[in-house]
């Protein structure tokens, strides 16, 4: 065997792909927090998009099934005794509005126009609630949303600083040099934008779903405040 040869065989042979867990390992310290980060909250969105996702379908079949036993109950009160307690919101709103009803004609009903109105508020705060309750975690997928970019951002431009300080540590500006520090850094946006992109998509989505259920609701209401209304003018 020639010299040529066997110097070549002892050269490491160039990588031919980029391999992320290499890239996270020999990145600064620093960039390795964020980078710890960002996976940390791309793993947590993925598991509110998952389980938000369940979330509402269990929850519109849930609502669908009460509403239509709802309405085709013949004695609205022993419905609610029996079904009043489902966890539903759709339940949750006529409960609210039975309660009121309840407490407003135990005896003389003096001004039937305040009593409509104190139903119809009741029904409007309990339907705002329950829009709370369900969008409550899609907050932190409008953070990730917006957030993550810029601290991937930062995690590059850290890793770009310290690439330079190679430079003037090693006097080299030789690309092998900062080519390793400059691909780890930009590793970080990366792993930034893998994270916001399926947050924001995901907020989008969920929030548009929160919205037509919250109307949803209030035609629930609206049907519900006409139930009572009716029965008012029969008092």
């Amino acid at each position: 065997m020639t010299l040529i040869p066997l110097l070549a065989a002892a050269v490491p042979a160039a990588p031919t792909h980029l391999d992320p867990v290499e890239l996270f390992l020999d990145a600064d310290i620093v960039v390795q927090l964020v980078m710890a980060g960002l996976l940390l909250a791309s793993v947590w969105v993925w598991t509110i998009i998952v389980s938000f996702s369940l979330k509402m379908r269990r929850m519109r079949r849930d609502t669908r099934a009460f509403e239509e036993e709802f309405w085709k109950a013949d004695n609205l009160d022993r419905f609610m005794k029996d079904r009043g307690t489902a966890d539903v919101p759709s339940a949750r709103v006529a409960k609210a509005a039975v309660g009121e009803w309840r407490r407003s004609t135990k005896g003389e009903v003096r001004d039937a126009e305040a009593l409509r109105g104190r139903i119809a508020g009741v029904m409007d705060s309990q339907v705002a609630g329950e829009a709370d309750d369900i969008s409550e975690r899609l907050n932190f997928l409008a953070t990730v949303g917006s957030v993550a970019p810029f601290v991937g951002l930062f995690g590059t431009v850290w890793g770009i600083m310290n690439s330079f300080f190679q430079i003037g540590a090693q006097e080299s500006s030789s690309l092998a040099v900062v080519a390793p520090g400059i691909s780890e850094a930009l590793f970080a946006t990366a792993i930034g934008l893998f994270a916001a992109i399926p947050a924001v998509i995901a907020y989008n989505r969920f929030s548009h779903a929160v919205e037509r259920y919250e109307a949803g609701l209030h035609r629930f209401a609206d049907r519900l405040h006409g139930t009572f209304s009716r029965q008012l003018e029969q008092l």
